[in-house]
């Protein structure tokens, strides 16, 4: 079964990256999951699979809305049509 990772959930990986850090920010969701390197900025992209063997924890969730569905976005009162000069 598939981890539920989300964009810019915070996550720790089971070895360290060169620059020594191992939290990573999720900044790519797919078959591919793009992270970057919170000390150094790197960005790199993992397999699905590869990113959830290396997966050691969440260190923090990014926010979420309380339902799945996504929020509408308002676009503004309707202008009246019987307003009509001509």
């Amino acid at each position: 079964m598939p981890v539920d990772v989300h964009l810019d959930d915070i996550v720790r990986l089971r070895k360290p990256h060169p620059c020594g850090s191992y939290e990573w920010r999720v900044v790519r969701l797919g078959a591919d999951i793009g992270l970057k390197c919170l000390v150094c900025g790197r960005r790199v992209l993992l397999p699905r699979r590869t990113f959830e063997r290396r997966l050691k924890a969440f260190v923090s969730r990014a926010a979420r809305p309380e339902s799945g569905r996504p929020q509408p976005v308002d676009a503004g009162p309707e202008p009246d049509a019987g307003d009509s000069d001509s």
